[in-house]
């Protein structure tokens, strides 16, 4: 799985990172988040799709790592 945060769509509600704080942080000049693991160990996955569900602004994104196409990857 790969993780994106669209910055345009971020409302800075912080939600991602109190759920999943090693995968996401934010920035301190606007609150924004972004991503530090954007591909996250399988042990995050759980927190991370936690994360999807409560961002208020829809702003994160799952997609399947290319590197895996054609594989069972999650």
């Amino acid at each position: 799985m790969r993780i994106t945060v669209d910055a345009e769509r971020c409302i800075g509600s912080g939600m991602c990172v109190l759920t999943a704080g090693e995968v996401f942080d934010q920035r301190e000049d606007d609150g924004t988040s972004f991503v530090r693991q954007p591909e996250p160990p399988a042990e995050a996955l759980d927190a991370v799709r936690e994360a999807v569900a409560l961002c208020p602004a829809s702003a994160i994104s799952l997609s399947a790592d290319p590197r895996h196409q054609g594989g069972s990857d999650a």
